[in-house]
């Protein structure tokens, strides 16, 4: 029950918001399984009730505090073991499966069985989530500026909130503060909320939330939990997976479906494995909806693979970068969805990556310095990844752009991407001025991101916004260029300007649409046919770490990264995609770990309890190259996607620390495989750093006492 007679009284209340004032339909959410706001049930912590209005947020904050709220208990399912036993999946459960995979395990030498759990991340974009609303009043019209990642989306929900149909509402992006996924869908609950609350009061509302409110209600990077069963022959040749991942999806469907779709699609990182078995399960849980998070699923799908491999290196006692190396795929491979690798340049990385890191050299110099250090310990590890280009979700890889040129020779581009800091912008800017129309830069300009210019826009995700809006917006640009041919031929050495002006007075259009799909794409889980991606990414690192064995502290030395992005359209941009993606995987695989109570309610709400990547925590050597004489049939100039695939090269420390790890445990005489979970944190490596003092501190056997915090 709801009692916002108190919040009256603060000054400044205008109104409290419910259901109830919803003109239009409560139910929101990818699949529908959503609502505006909570009716008779919340089905987590963070589930929004009601919405306070006031003339400034300080009141606001003040009136929603006043509003009592009473709820009878109800038992929570939390984590993904809870989730397990009591068989609260969504359905349906995803499988690929691919040769005989009994028979590759009846001729393997050695089988291995683990499992890993690997935790969430919050994507702490510097600007929260944030809407402003604002009532035309008349025909039901309502402007929106929203901080997303997906207008369409944006526009949809807030319509059916309001009752009306989506001409009605605008929706605008001039920029975001950052977005890493958590802008795909999450804005959306806050949006429709400012929504609301304009139409009742028929007055702009604005609304951005703390980032402790941020960090509560909008969901983050799925947990995984990946149980695997492999063989192998005595040289590390793989030659059969069996494979089970959980993730937890939390109180509705969102985009978990897509998440489980791509980690199955990425379980075999880049490895050739001719067996294979698979199923990959969604949780639903009493938590905030999980949902889009840069990699999507992908390195959860690869981090237990190289889970695996680095145990079955260990287990035929042969060097981790030799059975890796056996185990990659070569150019025409199938893979185990059956799609053919061309264009296979990820063995020309690894060997540029081993070369330039003088990986064998280094290697040496850390056996000789572990075996005169003992409280502290270096390792090193190298890692490829192979990263699947397109949305998984066949018919949102389609983009379209408005193109306008006015007669003093001046461009204003509009496409269907968002700018985030990701450089999306000034790649399109370069694809119309040096690559399309031939005109400097100076003279092209983006206003915005509206719903009003081009319809129906896909996400800003999946790395693939440069690829379809470049070929949209190049599309647009020929069209304009065929219609200034008559006049560029009647006056070949006249200027730009004087071309456009003699066009204006020819009544030739200066404005086109273009559009672009990516063809020839779907693929059938049932079947295990089809091709899920247009082409892939590829690129490897190699990082060095040292431990501190008796605080659990390390520090990143080291990194050399070589990446494949084809031509590429601006290489400073691409640089620092990918310095910047390391830096966020560093997090995710070394730092940032949610801690929830057991009944649901996130702790780690702001910087002070969660800690993402410092300016100390960047390797001391940072060395990243673009591989060359790589060019990509398939994108626009030649072009690849950069913002999602370097992520997955931090596991690159995760299991240098691993490495490390091994060479403490063997000064104790420890030599068996251990489990290592994600996030590897200070407490975590001090207490696999197996000696004297962590046996005088046992750790205490589960169910004798009540965690504070549970792994969800």
């Amino acid at each position: 029950s709801v009692d916002a007679s108190e919040a009256q009284s603060v000054p400044g209340f205008v109104c409290f918001v419910s259901a109830k004032d919803i003109p239009g339909s409560n139910v929101t959410g990818i699949a529908n399984d959503e609502t505006v706001f909570a009716e008779d049930v919340v089905t987590c912590v963070g589930h929004i009730i009601g919405a306070v209005l006031a003339d400034t947020q300080e009141h606001s904050r003040r009136a929603a505090k006043a509003v009592k709220i009473k709820y009878e208990e109800l038992k929570p399912i939390v984590t993904i073991q809870e989730a397990i036993e009591k068989q609260s999946f969504l359905k349906p459960i995803k499988r690929i499966n691919k040769g005989d995979v009994k028979k590759g395990f009846e001729e393997s030498d050695h089988i291995l069985e683990g499992e890993m759990y690997l935790g969430g991340q919050e994507h702490f974009y510097l600007e929260t989530h944030c809407t402003v609303a604002v009532p035309k009043g008349e025909d039901g019209e309502m402007e929106l500026f929203v901080s997303t990642q997906n207008l369409m989306k944006t526009q949809e929900f807030a319509a059916n909130a309001l009752g009306v149909p989506s001409n009605r509402v605008v929706v605008r992006v001039k920029r975001m503060g950052g977005g890493f996924g958590g802008k795909e869908t999450r804005n959306t609950i806050l949006t429709t909320v400012v929504a609301v609350a304009a139409f009742k009061t028929g007055r702009p509302v604005r609304c951005m939330l703390d980032r402790d409110e941020d960090m509560l209600i909008s969901g983050g990077r799925h947990p995984f939990l990946g149980r695997y069963k492999v063989g192998f022959m005595k040289n590390g040749k793989v030659k059969s997976l069996e494979v089970s991942y959980y993730c937890n999806g939390g109180n509705s469907v969102d985009l978990s479906y897509g998440v489980i779709d791509r980690a199955l699609l990425h379980l075999d990182n880049s490895y050739n494995i001719p067996n294979v078995s698979s199923v990959g399960i969604v949780c639903k849980t009493n938590l905030p909806s999980n949902t889009a998070f840069r990699g999507f699923g992908g390195p959860q799908g690869m981090m237990i693979a190289e889970c695996w491999m680095s145990d079955l290196a260990r287990k035929c006692g042969l060097p981790p970068e030799e059975v890796r190396q056996l185990n990659l795929y070569y150019e025409g491979d199938l893979t185990h969805f059956n799609q053919k690798l061309e264009g296979f340049t990820l063995r020309r990385c690894w060997d540029e990556c081993l070369s330039s890191s003088s990986y064998h050299a280094r290697k040496k110099l850390i056996e000789e310095f572990n075996k005169q250090n003992r409280w502290k310990k270096r390792g090193m590890c190298i890692i490829p990844t192979k990263f699947g280009i397109s949305f998984t979700v066949p018919f949102l890889n389609q983009a379209g752009a408005l193109v306008h040129v006015y007669t003093d020779g001046s461009v204003l581009l509009t496409h269907g991407g968002t700018e985030m800091g990701q450089g999306l912008h000034t790649k399109m800017i370069q694809v119309v001025a040096s690559r399309s129309l031939g005109i400097p830069t100076s003279k092209i300009y983006i206003s915005e991101t509206s719903t009003n210019t081009v319809p129906n826009t896909s996400p800003t995700a999946a790395s693939v916004s440069a690829d379809i809006n470049g070929m949209a917006v190049h599309n647009a640009c020929q069209t304009i260029l065929k219609r200034l041919e008559p006049i560029k031929q009647s006056n070949p050495k006249g200027s730009w300007e004087d071309w456009i002006k003699a066009a204006y007075v020819n009544c030739v259009s200066l404005s086109a649409t273009g559009f672009y799909r990516i063809p020839d794409l779907g693929y059938d889980f049932e079947k295990n046919e089809g091709k899920p991606f247009c082409y892939f990414s590829y690129g490897v690192a190699c990082s060095e770490v040292e431990i501190d064995c008796l605080t659990g502290d390390h520090k990143n030395i080291r990194t050399d990264i070589v990446m494949d992005v084809g031509t590429s359209l601006n290489p400073a941009i691409d640089i620092g995609q990918i310095e910047g993606a390391f830096v966020q995987g560093l997090g995710l695989f070394t730092m940032e770990e949610l801690r929830y109570s057991p009944e649901g309610n996130l702790y780690t709400r702001g910087p002070g309890m969660y800690k993402i990547p410092a300016f100390g925590d960047i390797p001391t050597e940072f060395y990243v190259s673009l591989l060359r004489d790589c060019p990509n049939s398939k994108a626009v100039y030649s072009s690849k996607a950069v913002g999602e695939p370097p992520l997955f090269l931090s596991a690159s420390v995760f299991y240098a620390i691993k490495d490390a790890i091994y060479s403490a445990r063997k000064d104790c005489g420890l030599t068996e495989l251990f489990r290592l979970d994600s996030p590897a944190t200070p407490e975590r490596i001090r207490n696999a750093c197996v000696d004297i003092f962590t046996k005088m501190c046992p750790s205490a056997e589960p169910g004798t006492f009540k965690p504070w915090s549970v792994h969800v």
